[in-house]
């Protein structure tokens, strides 16, 4: 099964149901494992997740490593493309590998974008950056 199918067979288990925005994320690591993830929404707003930090964090508990994903997929319900917030932007940079590639797909995959890490956040916050 390619990729995209993959992505939307995941994107129905998406909990959306208050911007009915539907997003799902997959970080493929250096051992070609892959890690999934959807947006949910929450009543409290801030209290939601993501679909991209979704599928990072949660990779942790299944072996994922920070710095070790060579590529990651992005894709919704929607006709035009959905990117990343800044704050997912954030976390790609502490897992993903530098210049690694991220691929952007709307609803029917009729629309696609690929960016590295390092032109969707060329000023990254590393740890280097806040250790004393």
């Amino acid at each position: 099964m390619k990729i995209f199918e993959l992505l939307q067979e995941k994107l129905n288990l998406a909990y959306s149901p208050y911007s009915n925005v539907k997003v799902v994320a997959c970080a493929i690591d250096n051992n070609n494992n892959a890690f999934f993830g959807v947006n949910v929404e929450n009543p409290a707003f801030p209290s939601g997740l993501c679909a991209e930090r979704s599928c990072l964090f949660g990779s942790v508990a299944y072996g994922g490593k920070v710095k070790s994903f060579k590529e990651m997929h992005v894709a919704s319900n929607l006709k035009n493309i959905l990117y990343c917030c800044s704050g997912c932007l954030q976390v790609m940079t502490q897992f993903l590998e530098d210049g690694a590639k991220v691929y952007f797909y709307n609803n029917d995959g009729s629309k696609t974008d690929i960016k590295t890490i390092n032109e969707l956040v060329p000023y990254q916050v590393q740890d280097k950056d806040i250790k004393f």
